[in-house]
């Protein structure tokens, strides 16, 4: 436990509250973490909850952290880096916003160097997330090691070399969960047409998800080769995968995911363009 580690929260939702449910006296002592949000209800529920201090503005404990996480919709963080602005000295600075860049929260920031940006998804509130990481250059080596070590909390990191991988991230694994609860929606819903209830539609859906994943992550092998083991030319599978492929499931996907990483991109035009 890094106990002397002081982490301040600026944002209090879903994903601040897994990471905090990752590091309260796990990392750090709870008592070294702050959150700050204008949600008065969602604080009290924090400070119950993992027993972290909190505060509707932004004061003096944003100041003496260590570490300041930036957990608001992409939407508010111009005006909520600019108000903390005066906070910021030698802290690491992470981001978990999807499209907002690094040099623009830098540049809202008085030109702090000192940031991470990441891209977690939801798992992370289970412990099973994965976030795709990358620093700019004024991240020490010592810097680095503890937004890792964070982000661990709540699941797998991946660094990349370059912040324009983080769009391709977040829409392989940031928006990944939502198409996985889309196949398992429509997976009951077929179960509840042939007959099944839809809790055993779903209790088989999740099942052989889980079941498959874990299989991958246990192999050494191609996708391509795990899943022709389980086809048999001419059997159910075979039918199934005949159907989709003619369909056009798979190339679906792919524009999908195209059409998410393309949105990243917008979103950091349009936030991170300069004021009139």
């Amino acid at each position: 436990m890094h106990t002397e580690l002081k982490i301040c929260f600026i944002g209090g939702g879903n994903m601040a509250q897994a990471l905090i449910g990752g590091l309260a006296d796990k990392l750090t002592p709870a008592s070294n973490i702050h959150v700050v949000d204008i949600n008065a209800a969602a604080l009290a529920v924090l400070s119950q909850r993992f027993g972290v201090t909190t505060s509707l503005q932004a004061d003096t404990r944003v100041a003496q952290a260590d570490v300041v996480v930036l957990a608001v919709k992409p939407q508010q963080m111009r005006a909520v880096t600019q108000g903390i602005s005066a906070h910021i000295s030698q802290q690491l600075v992470l981001s978990i916003a999807a499209g907002i860049r690094a040099a623009d929260l830098s540049r809202w920031l008085k030109d702090h160097p000192a940031i991470v940006r990441t891209m977690p998804n939801t798992p992370a509130l289970v412990g099973k997330g994965i976030t795709g990481m990358v620093a700019l250059a004024g991240v020490s080596a010592q810097q680095r090691d503890v937004a890792d070590a964070i982000l661990r909390s709540v699941g797998e990191t991946l660094w990349l070399q370059d912040e324009r991988q983080i769009d391709p991230v977040t829409a392989i694994s940031g928006s990944g969960p939502a198409y996985v609860f889309y196949f398992l929606e429509a997976m009951e819903q077929a179960a509840v047409e042939m007959g099944l209830s839809a809790e055993h539609g779903r209790t088989l859906a999740q099942a052989t998800f889980a079941g498959a994943s874990a299989l991958a992550s246990q192999s050494q092998e191609p996708l391509s080769v795990l899943r022709e083991r389980v086809t048999s030319k001419g059997g159910t599978t075979y039918a199934a995968l005949t159907q989709m492929e003619s369909d056009g499931v798979r190339q679906a996907i792919v524009r999908a995911l195209h059409a998410a990483a393309k949105r990243g991109t917008e979103l950091g035009d349009e936030f991170g363009r300069e004021e009139d």
